[in-house]
């Protein structure tokens, strides 16, 4: 149930996973309250921006009555004008729901039948193709908002059951029929942050899931590597008194505990302490956790707002101009989020180095029983290393950059959309990391036997060897680290290791 203005981080990833989405139907008064208060101001005669005038730099054009239709058609027609690929559909379903948890607040002055094909199109899974470049994040995502209301007005194409029709006919095999705009409904649509924020929204539920698989991945190795939990003891981490280096280690130490590998080498190990790649993942993980964390209270609270312009207020019968629009919020959020899938990453390849490392780990060469005759896990590292490169180069930060639009009159941008849109693509790239390392810890952990792990990284093992296993020689890789991946991307990795991992809103 979507009550506009209330909905859970649990509840928008439950949409962006393929949830049903119904309308609280008590946020009907508002929206006729809304949509009559335009009738008002209309009536008035009265100016008012997006209501009876240009936009952008044409503001101070004035429309006449007669043509108030025409306006909302003609800015929903000529603001497609998005290029690239179309937007994933999870993402562009989670971006319609966002629109309408908006709209149904009532202070975009909309009307009831507006609400309602926009409801009716995510309950009949009717998702919009959308090119996903050509927003700069202010004044709202123009271009891919526009590209879904040109299918509410019966233009464009829609995806039906993964194949691409004309948005007429989609609309009319669904029962539906094409909205006729009335006065300000085709500027509430296109004015808004929600392209933005869904991309940022899939970027931060992907990062959650990796964190956790890497949690696993990171503990898996420190045993592979025969490292030590003294790291995580919790007196070091209350002293530091980072709320996710706390939950991080302490997660830590559940996934390690029991292990024999651990008691193995308590006694008489030379070592004195681990590379930074195991001991200090406590601090890079908990920051990130850290960092993550404040990225989802921006992103739940932006989703749960009003992003339009002009803002209709029915007690008043207002319309007010501001720049609600603007998404410096978020685009600050995707920026931290993109820093996050980068460290995940980096610490994550540099235990797969580690690995591969006799000198380092004491393991065969390159995790393989007879190396030279065989390359082992040579290119998979290699692999992870170019991923990470990738990355960096990626999260160079979006929101110090900006390019005046429209004529000077909207000078100062976001850049909010290309920074969550490369997310997700980023925690592709991280999923694939992570899922090299679990291979390869889980390659580790098999030249110690008989020796064991704990109980919960053994049905990690468990979990990894069901698809992939051991590898003796060499054999074609690519479909091992497939599986691997399926593992880590899906949330299967952290779920087998069945102890509670840190979330979000935790």
């Amino acid at each position: 149930m979507l009550t506009p203005g209330s909905v859970s981080l649990a509840e928008w990833r439950n949409i962006y996973e393929g949830g049903a989405v119904a309308l609280d139907p008590a946020c009907m008064a508002a929206i006729d309250a809304g949509a009559a208060a335009v009738e008002r101001i209309v009536a008035r005669g009265e100016p008012v921006y997006g209501i009876n005038t240009g936009f952008g730099k044409l503001a101070s054009v004035r429309i006449a009555d007669a043509d108030l239709a025409m306006l909302q058609r003609n800015i929903v027609l000529s603001h497609a004008a998005g290029v690239g690929e179309p937007m994933p559909a999870p993402v562009a379903r989670l971006m319609m729901a966002l629109k309408l948890a908006s709209l149904a607040q009532g202070a975009s002055g909309v009307r009831r039948a507006t609400i309602e094909l926009l409801a009716a199109m995510i309950e009949r899974d009717l998702v919009p193709v959308i090119p996903a470049q050509g927003s700069v994040g202010a004044s709202g995502d123009l271009a891919p908002l526009a590209h879904l209301a040109a299918t509410m007005i019966g233009v464009g194409e829609i995806c039906v059951s993964g194949e691409r029709r004309p948005a007429a006919v989609a609309l009319d095999g669904a029962g539906l029929k094409p909205l006729s705009l009335g006065p300000k409904e085709g500027l509430a649509l296109l004015n808004g942050t929600q392209f933005s924020c869904a991309y940022a929204l899939a970027g931060l539920f992907e990062a959650e899931r990796l964190l956790q698989a890497a949690l696993v991945t990171g503990a898996l190795s420190t045993e592979a590597a025969r490292g030590s939990d003294t790291p995580f003891d919790p007196r070091i981490h209350a002293l530091r008194r980072q709320r996710g280096q706390i939950e991080v280690a302490e997660a830590l130490r559940a996934l390690v505990a029991g292990s024999a590998i651990r008691e193995s080498h308590r006694e008489n190990d030379t070592r004195v302490q681990d590379p930074y790649c195991l001991r200090c993942q406590p601090q890079v993980m908990g920051a990130v956790l850290d960092l993550l964390r404040q990225t989802a209270a921006t992103l739940a609270d932006e989703a749960n707002g009003v992003s339009d312009n002009p803002l209709i207020f029915a007690d008043s019968d207002e319309a007010l101009s501001g720049g609600n629009f603007h998404a410096e919020p978020v685009a600050f959020a995707a920026d931290m989020i993109a820093l996050a899938l980068c460290e995940i990453g980096s610490i994550a390849e540099r235990r797969i180095a580690m690995l591969v490392d006799p000198a380092l780990s004491g393991l065969p060469a390159f995790l393989t029983p007879a190396p030279g005759l065989n390359s082992g896990f040579m290119i998979p590292q290699v692999t992870a290393a170019a991923l990470v490169s990738e990355n960096k180069q990626r999260a160079y930060p979006a929101s110090v950059d900006s390019i005046p639009t429209s004529a000077n009159q909207e000078d100062h941008v976001s850049m909010a959309a290309h920074g969550a849109r490369r997310l997700v693509a980023m925690a592709e790239n991280l999923g694939n990391v992570i899922g090299i390392e679990l291979l390869a810890a889980a390659q580790g952990c098999d030249f110690l036997a008989p020796l064991t792990s704990s109980e919960p990284l053994e049905r990690a093992r468990t979990a990894v060897r069901n698809a992939v296993s051991k590898l003796q020689d060499d054999r074609y890789f690519h479909p091992d680290m497939l599986a691997a991946t399926r593992l880590v991307a899906s949330g299967e990795l952290a779920a087998a290791a069945g102890v509670t991992l840190p979330e979000l809103a935790a």
